[in-house]
């Protein structure tokens, strides 16, 4: 008997359908870049397996053979007085923030931390935690996210928004039909899920990607294992007067900046990136969108499915979630796609463009699509052919078929130098 395709996402949502959607979207772009260029078009096979397990590579990783933790004790779902709030607090800083923001020792244990939440309004805890940097919303419906202004500001728009900017930069692709991102330089501001899937699906195509961290927040190891296949990675300190000149001369000679911070935060560290590279496009992920109530709050997909009423949908009595950060890795691969799609028209007419995605936008389109059912599938595992080892890490495949690895494995964090 066959597997149903959506088994390998299972969901009552249509999760499947969007990270299907999303990848298409990215391999189809690609082929514009190739055919800018005077290139054939690149058959791709998308296969339920392979995109299954992409998608739910924190699931699929191993270290030594062994899985990993993807939350931390203080991240998931707590009750509150008067219904549920989610908490991510997987970098110390995050909970740090969280607790103290709580009037909890730092150090409280998960239980601890759930009685005290217990007595306290979920509104209140997550106003609480917007006003003071810490992560936590509030567990909506469905219709409660949709009829609220945060709600519908993220509802609006196309999924990926690309803005023509008037700086221009002559250009012409070195691309090949297998690698058609060849000489494309690409600096890499993201952290997490999403900016690392798109930087890591353009090194895919072989785009020089230089990751960039600040070396005062570590990133999480096997995040970065997980996701940092294809690139480089370096340190710097934007906020140093050294480490910012340093970074300005990379952007100068870059073609593609990714930021998945706050709107605003990266450029009031460097300025307008167009200013010191004519012809930019600018990719940007972040949680809730670029406008609206809660566009200069922090999330993550775990947030945006508790607040846009996703949780509640694949709960069953308490909130539940999506078979994989499906929101992170959709968006990564749809902001991957509209770089793509910049670099293609940058071929002809040479502007810089703005590429923008958010997961709030993404949760809006899983919510709208249709394929919604009454109950999960039973869900089928991706068998040992969608993954690849290399020494004692063993990680997910790209999940386009035709594909069989990334360029190279994950380097060591913060390990290179920051030149092109």
């Amino acid at each position: 008997m066959t597997t149903p395709t959506h088994a390998f996402l299972a969901a009552r949502l249509p999760a499947y359908d969007l990270a299907v959607h999303a990848v298409s979207a990215f391999a189809t772009a690609a082929d514009a870049v190739r055919a800018a260029s005077g290139r054939p078009p690149h058959p791709v096979t998308v296969d339920p397996e392979r995109v299954a397990a992409a998608f739910a590579g924190d699931r699929m990783f191993r270290r030594h053979g062994d899985p990993v933790a993807g939350f931390a004790e203080l991240s998931g779902f707590f009750a509150a007085a008067d219904g549920w709030i989610r908490t991510h607090a997987n970098y110390p800083h995050h909970r740090t923030r969280l607790t103290r923001v709580l009037g909890l020792p730092d150090d409280c244990a998960r239980d601890e931390f759930a009685r005290h939440v217990a007595t306290l309004p979920a509104a209140e805890v997550e106003e609480r935690a917007a006003a003071n940097g810490a992560i936590a919303v509030r567990v909506r419906t469905e219709r409660e996210w949709a009829s609220s202004d945060p709600g519908v500001a993220a509802a609006a728009g196309r999924l990926v928004t690309v803005r023509t900017r008037a700086d221009r930069w002559a250009h012409r692709s070195s691309g090949t039909a297998s690698e058609p991102l060849a000489g494309v330089r690409v600096l890499d501001l993201t952290r997490v899920i999403a900016g690392p899937v798109a930087s890591r699906a353009l090194a895919l195509l072989g785009a020089d990607v230089l990751r960039i961290d600040p070396p005062n927040l570590p990133e999480i190891e096997w995040q970065h294992l997980e996701n940092g296949q294809g690139k480089r990675s370096a340190l710097l300190d934007l906020r140093d007067a050294r480490g910012l000149a340093t970074f300005r001369d990379l952007l100068s000679r870059a073609d593609v900046l990714l930021t998945g911070y706050r709107p605003g935060a990266v450029e009031a560290l460097i300025g307008d990136p167009a200013e010191h590279r004519p012809g930019l496009i600018h990719g940007r992920v972040c949680a809730w969108g670029r406008r609206g109530p809660w566009a200069g709050r922090r999330g993550f997909d775990s947030i945006v499915q508790a607040a846009s009423g996703i949780a509640l949908i694949e709960g069953d009595g308490r909130p539940g979630v999506l078979p994989a950060q499906v929101l992170d890795h959709a968006s990564g691969y749809l902001l991957a796609s509209g770089v793509l799609d910049g670099l293609a028209h940058r071929h002809d007419d040479g502007a810089g463009r703005d590429v923008d995605v958010s997961l709030a936008r993404t949760a809006a389109w899983l919510l709208a699509a249709p394929g919604r059912r009454s109950a999960a599938p039973a869900a089928a595992v991706p068998g040992p052919a969608t993954v690849v080892t290399h020494g004692a890490i063993t990680t997910a495949r790209p999940p386009i078929a035709d594909l069989a690895d990334y360029p190279f494995p994950a380097r060591e964090w913060g390990g290179d130098a920051a030149v092109w």
